[in-house]
């Protein structure tokens, strides 16, 4: 495929060229006119046979414009024939205008350099003899003549000895400019090449990438911002805001314009120094990055500047939020379960055999009331430490995720039901409420007996209120988007506003026999199974915990 487009290449610049050099004799055919029209050189024979030259040649031009029209007969033909008639007819005009002392034996040479660059060097040698031959002839002729003023065969032969130097000259120029040519191919063949490697590895990458101009027009994207955007029809020049326009603004947010007709300074903000425009002054954060709200899904949104200021043009990497979050746990997990495997092995067996000694050594008889207090003391912190043990092993094997379809209303019956006989709970004090509407849900059960199990008994311990029991409410419902929410809400004193963003930290508790590993290991379990998991504090008091799920 590339050499058949090479030949038709090379054969549409041969036909330029012949074009050229038509163009390009006629002009001098209307010079010649015009020359032997306004009699500036003295004939040496009748004007009627000037005229009879010059009406000749004229037609011998014009089949040749006939030729390029036809494309008949081949290129090469048409410019061996065309470059032979030139140096005949330039030999005659040299002679009518009195011989070499004319001056029109140049025309020889510049016929001789267009055979040489157009017949790629190969018979400019022959034509630079042929014209060679064509001087000397005249010469002769004229000695025939006896016209001694016009010979001169030491000019005839310095003449000659131009056309070979010129023939040669253009084989050289000739030369070079195909090496050039064929250079400029292989290298626009390589740049090619590499703009689809490069189209090839952009629309490769999982990560969204949207390249915008300083007027927030697109000007590239791959298949990852496709499918980030459902599907809409993108296209090249197209303003961002018509794709998104929270994209839009908040690009608008971090490049703000301050209009400053006297002012054309530097400055610097956030190690990043922007030179200012005429008018416009730029600040810009090298970390910029946000979690927006794109199409139902969160995406999380960084750029880069392709140049100093962002009229050079920005790229943007667009990335599911929640895919990051999960490479993110994956890269936890592996470094908890080499944790957890310690624990097990240097924490958990010596443990077991401490807490088993202290059963043993609280049987016996010869104890005092004190030692049995410290006993007693040991035993609890014995338990607090294999609760925390237990807590982090719970946590360690979330990476076992198998996920079921699940009808949310049937599964939290059985679980509500397990869990107010595991804690003596009236229906009362532990409530459920759900739709009559079944709703099924993709989730792995175990994981979601932990999360519910870990947020109920958080509500137990937290959601009582001058000494009264704790009342949970667990609540099913749909909300936008094709989703559904759980909702766990108790009537406690809630959680201290400067409190809240703390809770879902590890080993964070406000009580002393907590080992504040509960909510985490909720949170955790919900990202690993693409749960939404927030608290809302409830008024005039109470806790919410919700839970919001994709449905089926």
């Amino acid at each position: 495929m590339t050499m058949q487009l090479t030949i038709s290449q090379q054969s549409h610049l041969t036909w330029r060229a012949l074009r050229w050099l038509f163009l390009f004799r006629c002009l001098i055919l209307l010079g010649l006119t015009w020359v032997f029209s306004a009699t500036l050189f003295a004939p040496a024979i009748d004007s009627r046979f000037i005229w009879l030259i010059i009406s000749s040649y004229s037609v011998l031009v014009l089949l040749g414009g006939l030729t390029l029209i036809t494309c008949w007969p081949l290129p090469t033909q048409q410019v061996q024939i065309s470059i032979f008639i030139d140096i005949i007819a330039y030999t005659l005009f040299m002679h009518l205008a009195g011989g070499i002392g004319s001056g029109l034996g140049v025309l020889l040479a510049v016929a001789v350099a267009a055979a040489a660059l157009m017949m790629e060097g190969r018979l400019s040698l022959l034509f630079a003899a042929i014209a060679s031959l064509a001087v000397i002839a005249q010469q002769g002729y004229s000695a025939l003549l006896s016209i001694q003023s016009t010979v001169s065969f030491t000019q005839a032969g310095l003449l000659g000895l131009l056309f070979f130097t010129v023939a040669m000259m253009s084989h050289v120029l000739y030369r070079r400019i195909q090496s050039a040519e064929a250079l400029a191919a292989r290298r626009k063949v390589d740049i090619d090449d590499l703009s689809k490697l490069n189209d090839f590895i952009i629309h490769s990458i999982n990560t969204g990438i949207l390249v915008v101009d300083g007027e927030q027009r697109l000007r590239l994207f791959n298949r990852a911002a496709l499918a980030l955007f459902n599907g809409k029809r993108l296209r090249i020049g197209a303003p961002l805001a018509n794709l998104s326009r929270e994209l839009s603004q908040w690009l608008q947010e971090i490049f703000v314009k301050q209009p400053s007709p006297s002012e054309k300074s530097t400055f610097k903000e956030k190690n990043l120094l922007v030179k200012a425009n005429q008018n416009i002054q730029l600040s810009y954060s090298s970390s910029a990055e946000k979690v927006l709200l794109l199409n139902n899904s969160e995406i999380r949104v960084s750029l880069k500047l392709l140049g100093a200021d962002y009229t050079s043009g920005i790229i943007l990497y667009l990335r599911n939020n929640q895919e990051a979050m999960n490479e993110a746990q994956q890269i936890k997990l592996a470094a908890l379960g080499t944790l957890t495997a310690s624990i097990a092995h240097n924490i958990r067996n010596p443990l077991s055999a401490m807490i088993h000694a202290g059963e043993l050594l609280s049987e016996s008889t010869a104890l005092n009331n004190d030692d049995l207090h410290l006993l007693d003391i040991m035993r609890r912190n014995g338990a607090r430490i294999e609760e925390t043990v237990q807590s982090v092993l719970q946590l360690s094997r979330r990476n076992q995720h198998q996920p079921a379809r699940v009808i949310l209303s049937n599964w939290l019956e059985e679980f509500i039901s397990d869990f107010r006989e595991q804690h003596h709970l009236s229906t009362t004090q532990l409530q459920l409420c759900v739709p009559a509407t079944p709703m099924i849900i993709e989730v792995d059960p175990r994981h979601l007996h932990q999360i519910l199990a870990n947020l109920c008994e958080n509500a137990l311990i937290h959601g009582c209120v001058d000494m009264q029991s704790a009342k949970i409410i667990v609540q099913v419902h749909n909300v936008a988007n094709h989703s559904v929410q759980l909702d766990i809400s108790d009537n406690g004193p809630g959680i201290p506003p400067n409190n809240i963003d703390d809770i879902f930290n590890p080993f964070y508790t406000t009580k002393s026999t907590g080992t504040g590993l509960g909510l985490y290991i909720a949170r955790e379990l919900a990202d690993t199974n693409s749960i939404r998991l927030a608290y809302t504090a409830l008024t005039p008091h109470g806790s919410c915990f919700c839970l919001n799920f994709k449905a089926i």
